[in-house]
């Protein structure tokens, strides 16, 4: 009779570290886990008379695993069951317990939105950077990018989200919302963000993404005439935001050079949205409102600066 053996089941001999699991290795040491908790312990449910409480550590490792893998409540708890890194890095051994269900992910990803704790977990982020010498320097680019709605009205409400709108770019038209950040031109950290519906001018929001100390100011053409708010706002700023130099089918190839020389520094700011939407997959909303997906945009800029600053935090 044949034999079949199950030698080696469970016993692998061989193996290799996946690019997630290097990836969360390098997360695991970047992150101030210490200090993004302190942040939250206040209002985290305490054990009492009923359920206890998930290890508020191990919700917010989750809550960040389904930024980094642009995950939904759903599709996190499958993830958990299916990824080993991923349980490594919660800490969760299912020989001796389940996953969080979505549910508790849900309830968890709520209340950071009611307390507006994105914004303080984004601010808490930039504070440990420098306190690890990755300080703003005096440059800031401002851009801007579309984030991407549902645009189908094929849904319950037999309608488009009311707080997302459409706007026109070149000869495309696109529907959703704008992220507009200010970056550092030095580190390509992002300092300050803004999240508005898609038809919102870029130079609008201007002075919110200006920390005031700045010495130069780089922008593209949607912020061309806005030298007057910029002085304002940053007084000894000077404007390096691009020029005009097309008029009447007339080009002026002495500004056309000079904002080639300022888009070599101007690029830099694509490296920062690059992370936010190519590397961790937010090109398009989840949740239906401007406050929510805010909430998310300012999480993901804070886990997007410790992405790109994690080489100088791993030898510090």
């Amino acid at each position: 009779m044949r034999q079949t053996t199950l030698a080696g089941v469970g016993f692998e001999r061989y193996g290799k570290t996946t690019r997630r699991a290097a990836f969360l290795a390098e997360m695991e040491r970047v992150v101030p886990w210490q200090e993004l908790c302190a942040l939250i312990a206040p209002v985290y449910p305490k054990p009492g008379n009923g359920r206890p409480p998930v290890g508020l550590e191990r919700m917010l490792r989750i809550y960040f695993l389904q930024q980094w893998f642009n995950l939904s409540d759903p599709g996190v708890e499958e993830a958990l069951y299916e990824s080993a890194s991923m349980r490594r890095f919660a800490g969760i051994d299912l020989g001796r317990e389940p996953a969080p269900d979505e549910t508790t992910v849900c309830k968890f990803r709520h209340l950071l939105e009611l307390h507006d704790l994105g914004r303080r977990l984004f601010e808490q982020v930039h504070e440990h950077l420098e306190a690890h010498g990755l300080r703003v320097a005096a440059g800031t680019i401002v851009d801007a990018t579309i984030i991407s709605a549902p645009s189908s009205t094929k849904n319950a409400a037999k309608a488009r989200d009311p707080e997302m709108h459409q706007t026109k770019k070149g000869n495309q038209w696109y529907f959703g919302m704008k992220a507009h950040v200010g970056v550092d031109s030095k580190t390509k950290l992002i300092h300050a963000m803004v999240a508005t519906a898609a038809n919102v001018h870029d130079a609008t929001v201007l002075p919110d993404l200006l920390h005031g100390a700045e010495t130069r100011v780089w922008g593209d053409q949607a912020y061309r005439g806005q030298a007057a708010v910029i002085r304002e706002h940053a007084p000894a700023a000077k404007d390096f935001t691009h020029r005009r130099y097309r008029h009447r089918g007339v080009v002026d190839e002495a500004e056309k050079a000079r904002n080639r020389t300022k888009s070599k520094v101007r690029a830099k700011v694509e490296h920062s949205i690059g992370v936010i939407k190519r590397v961790f997959g937010f090109a398009k909303v989840r949740y239906r409102g401007l406050a929510k997906n805010a909430h998310r945009l300012f999480v993901t800029c804070a886990l997007a600066n410790l992405f790109i600053a994690r080489h100088r935090l791993l030898t510090a």
